[in-house]
């Protein structure tokens, strides 16, 4: 069942083609300062919690999976490689 996007928080909700378009017409012609996508401030105590999970997160699986299971998941990882061709 689709969720009802009346109850998000309105930041994330995605802007529809009119709002982008209107967005766009008034960064051109100098009305609002031009957006970079990914800029902002971030919380550098969120950064670094997320750093920790990433960092510990593939050896606290690996330690939790058997031997056959690793295997399989090296095989499954190798073929992805190969099927998307060497030079990439």
């Amino acid at each position: 069942m689709p969720k009802n996007p009346r109850k998000e928080s309105p930041h994330k909700l995605r802007p529809d083609a009119a709002e982008i378009a209107y967005r766009v017409m008034q960064e051109a012609t100098g009305q609002a300062p031009r957006t970079v996508p990914g800029e902002g401030a971030k919380n550098p105590e969120a950064v670094e919690r997320g750093r920790k999970g990433g960092k510990k997160g593939g050896k606290a699986r690996a330690m939790n999976l058997t031997e056959e299971e690793r295997a399989e998941a090296a095989k499954l990882a190798a073929r992805a490689r190969w099927k998307r061709g060497a030079g990439d």
